[in-house]
């Protein structure tokens, strides 16, 4: 029976058995039956091993060299457990670097404040394969929210493997990821922060901001996705976690209850005075409204805004400093902006095409504060005849600048406890919003700041998109020409002369 179980290679077999027993736990955790079963397998050999060949061993144990190997093998065990710690420390308290273009693992400071303000738990199920494109995208970004919050539970499955989950779910394809909480389900198909930061609030939230449109007047629609639509704008809405419609005030007789955000954007007919009241009394009440009006229009908001002390100017804005190189007069690239809870992380410049001015009558608007959010260049004026004649400033006619064409007002006397406060925003130009101009760098940013502003909602301020995307350095005239004299003319120039130079020294050797 000795001489049977000493040609058995029990040791080999051990040996297998507790790197099967361990491949098959990474593999199929669920089935610990069988990770027992081969782990006492293997510990059983490796037992009658040494007890079959207890002799040999310890004769090898008494030679010289054995003693020296065990002192290196107990180095070698040494450096191991250090490492096996080392990694569990790792593993516990990890330490991330964000290498990647436009720091694309990096949560924003928005994002920060939506999971710190996370009221219950998040089950979030990703139903994607490691082949798949978007895989490693959501395994990144989910691994730094869970570090952010410890409500957040993250499961991966994958469809084929696990058909059953994924009819459960309703799954079609591949790359989505259901969000549960509270009974609120929301389902994304994009790995990008905004969506991912999105549906946290919506499925975290039991109720969600209302923002109506105003339509009726020929404004652009949110159904439109052609260039002068608004479907772009009301996209980046949804995301944010914001409940998106559209209200007639020539058919309802107010402005409908629990409407966070009225906003009024670039009608081009009359606003009739009825429809005019009935904003107002909207915003007399505590509500909040976002004008956004273009020039050369027949919308005629005047006697509403004269209520405030606010009124929009005559012409449409010229700067030839701030616009957009190679482009019209009026693309205007504006980089100054006020500090205000609306403009204090914006970063890129704002497009407005074709804008018109702001002013506030300091004696009619007594009781409002009024804030300028963004401005136009000294070197700027409003143009009151861009077709009858050659387009400059004439002291006569025209306003000089810098002119506000974006401003926010508030009342200065705090409401009663309990009572909501009413705010407005205009801005000159409604073209920004549209589906041509929204995804231009600043655009989106200001457009969603403001909206964040108007419904006190802080933590869905707008989130940059941290995808790979090209931001490109958009000069002003003054920096364009600059450019060229250095790149064309200057750089050339210098190293021409120098080659002379240098041609001339070896011509003399």
């Amino acid at each position: 029976m000795e001489m049977n179980l000493k040609t058995i290679p029990l040791g080999v077999v051990g040996i297998a058995l507790a790197i099967a027993g361990a491949v098959g736990y990474s593999l199929v955790p669920e089935k610990l039956w069988l990770v027992t079963l081969m782990e006492g397998s293997a510990l059983l050999c490796l037992i009658l091993f040494g007890v079959v060949h207890f002799g040999s061993l310890r004769a090898f144990s008494t030679r010289r060299s054995t003693r020296m190997g065990a002192n290196s093998l107990l180095m070698i065990m040494l450096f191991i457990s250090i490492l096996a710690i080392v990694n569990f420390l790792a593993a516990r308290h990890s330490i991330r670097w964000d290498l990647s273009e436009n720091q694309n693992f990096s949560l924003s400071p928005q994002t920060h404040r939506v999971l710190r303000n996370l009221p219950r738990e998040v089950l979030v199920t990703v139903f994607t394969r490691e082949k798949d494109p978007g895989y490693q995208s959501y395994k990144e970004r989910l691994d730094s929210y869970r570090q952010a919050s410890s409500k957040i539970t993250v499961e991966f499955v994958d469809p084929e493997r696990q058909p059953k989950i994924a009819q459960t779910y309703g799954i079609s394809r591949t790359d989505t990821a259901v969000f549960e909480s509270g009974g609120h389900t929301v389902r994304i198909t994009a790995p990008s922060e905004v969506e991912l930061t999105g549906a946290f609030i919506r499925v975290s939230q039991d109720s969600k901001k209302r923002v109506l449109f105003l339509e009726g007047h020929g404004e652009p629609s949110l159904d439109d996705r052609e260039r002068t639509g608004l479907s772009a704008a009301r996209e980046i809405l949804v995301k944010q976690g914001y409940d998106v419609g559209t209200v007639s005030l020539l058919k309802e007789t107010a402005v409908p209850d629990h409407t966070a955000i009225l906003v009024v954007a670039g009608p081009r007919r009359p606003v009739l005075i009825e429809e005019q009241e009935r904003i107002h009394s909207y915003v007399e009440k505590g509500g909040h409204l976002l004008l956004l009006l273009d020039p050369n229009t027949q919308a005629d908001l005047n006697p509403l805004l004269k209520r405030w002390g606010l009124g929009v100017g005559p012409g449409s804005l010229v700067d030839l400093q701030d616009r957009l190189a190679q482009g019209d007069l009026t693309s205007l690239l504006v980089r100054t902006f006020t500090e205000h809870e609306i403009t204090q992380d914006l970063s890129a410049a704002v497009l407005f095409p074709l804008a018109r001015h702001i002013t506030f009558d300091e004696q009619v608007g007594t009781a409002w504060d009024y804030v300028p959010l963004a401005r136009t260049s000294p070197n700027s004026w409003a143009e009151t005849d861009l077709k009858g004649r050659v387009v400059n400033l004439d002291e006569k006619e025209d306003i000089k600048g810098p002119l506000p064409m974006a401003a926010a007002l508030t009342p200065k006397v705090t409401p009663e406890e309990g009572k909501p406060r009413p705010a407005i925003v205009v801005i000159g130009n409604s073209t920004f919003a549209t589906n041509a101009f929204v995804n231009f760098p600043g655009n989106s940013d200001f457009f969603l700041h403001t909206a964040g502003w108007l419904a006190e909602e802080r933590n869905m301020m707008a989130i940059a998109p941290k995808d790979s995307a090209l931001r490109p350095f958009t000069p002003n005239p003054l920096q364009e020409r600059a450019l060229l004299y250095l790149q064309v003319i200057l750089l050339p120039s210098t190293m021409f002369i120098a080659g002379i130079m240098v041609w001339r020294k070896r011509r003399r050797l």
